[in-house]
């Protein structure tokens, strides 16, 4: 069964979500849902499949950077986890390549097929050809030329781009489908435990290159896989630090969903951050934050155009929308909590952006700073 058959509700969002590691919300969970959850991996059993993900043939230990900028204007040490320097400008490799390497040699001779907004895509078209898999990849006719091009250039002849409808939930539902009928093997692009485990090894890379004192770790959300990813492994091996998820106030599904309970369908999704242009999340994510993270931040266009400037001075590399959710929340949390002197990090967590869109962002980033 898709997700989008499942049931949802229809709320409203606003711009903070908490929820707490221990599993408890303000809304109530449907019979179904408590149900599901009754034999469901625990933070610890996360942590077992993150610390044997294969995801290093591909993928590489990001760095670890000090933001010193930032840092100085907010009054709290900020730390940069930077994705954003990955083979595929993206995080996305970790949990495509962990999920490719599970499958059996009669599933890989079979082929696959995968849904994305273009940053999975290029994780998969690139882990594809490494380990010789055909692969059938769906995503938005909204996705930018420059992913559609990188997915060409990493995946060569083995990989065929199909472009189907406006957001992620649209190229899921047509993948959905192509699989079925071609009898190709569907990879997720978030809603899967071997995807989480994949990039819940960025948890477990902040925690060996920061072992001092961390106060919060800002994710970014579309389906929620980093998210879950990252929350499971911290409540593991580091509970007492937060980690708060990002969102976009027109693409907040993962936020509405833990406001209800519930995962909703939003009837639409802004496209500006593209990369987290999700119309309803994972069951499995939605239930692993809805355990794991401790709270969900909503920023709008003008603060996220402003982090996107924010990264470019420290580090002279220009984020994708979705890449700088997490430093848009992080000043958001420090201006909400009026704190000083905390360790903050902030996963960047893409930068496949078209160049087209930079006079946006730089027209829009001003707004953003004056307030």
């Amino acid at each position: 069964m898709t997700p989008e058959n499942e049931a949802v509700a229809d709320v409203h969002a606003g711009t903070s979500h908490t929820t707490g590691h221990d599993g408890a919300s303000r809304a109530h969970v449907t019979a179904r849902e408590t149900d599901a959850t009754s034999h469901a991996p625990t933070c610890d059993d996360y942590l077992r499949k993150i610390l044997t993900a294969r995801v290093y043939d591909l993928a590489r230990k990001t760095s670890l950077d000090p933001a010193r900028q930032l840092s100085t204007r907010l009054r709290n040490t900020v730390w940069l986890k930077r994705e954003d320097t990955q083979p595929v400008f993206s995080f996305k490799i970790r949990g495509a390549y962990n999920k490719l390497m599970q499958l059996d040699p009669e599933t890989r001779a079979r082929g696959v097929v995968t849904a994305s907004a273009g940053n999975h895509a290029q994780g998969v078209a690139l882990s594809a050809m490494r380990l010789g898999i055909p692969a059938v990849i769906v995503v938005p006719v909204t996705t930018p030329e420059v992913k559609i091009d990188a997915i060409r250039a990493h995946g060569g002849p083995a990989v065929e781009i199909v472009q189907h409808g406006q957001s992620y939930s649209d190229a899921y539902e047509h993948a959905f489908a192509l699989g079925q009928a071609r009898e190709l093997t569907f990879v997720p692009a978030f809603d899967d435990p071997d995807v989480i485990a994949g990039q819940g090894t960025v948890g477990l890379e902040i925690v060996s290159q920061h072992p001092g004192p961390v106060d919060a770790i800002f994710v970014p959300i579309g389906g929620g896989s980093l998210a879950a990813g990252v929350a499971a492994c911290i409540k593991a091996v580091r509970p007492e630090i937060r980690v708060i998820g990002v969102q976009i106030e027109d693409s907040c599904a993962m936020a509405r969903s833990l406001d209800a309970g519930a995962r909703v369908k939003l009837d639409d999704v802004g496209l500006f951050s593209d990369g987290t242009a999700v119309k309803l999340v994972g069951e499995e994510t939605f239930r692993v934050c809805r355990a794991y993270l401790d709270d969900v931040l909503i920023v709008d266009t003008p603060a996220l155009c402003a982090a996107i400037k924010d990264v470019f001075h420290e580090t002279r590399t220009v984020l994708e929308p979705a890449g700088a959710l997490s430093v848009a929340g992080l000043k958001q949390y420090v201006e909400r909590e009026r704190i000083d002197g905390r360790t903050l990090i902030a996963v960047t967590s893409g930068a496949n952006i078209n160049f087209d869109r930079v006079r946006f962002v730089a027209e829009h980033a001003g707004i953003g700073e004056m307030r």
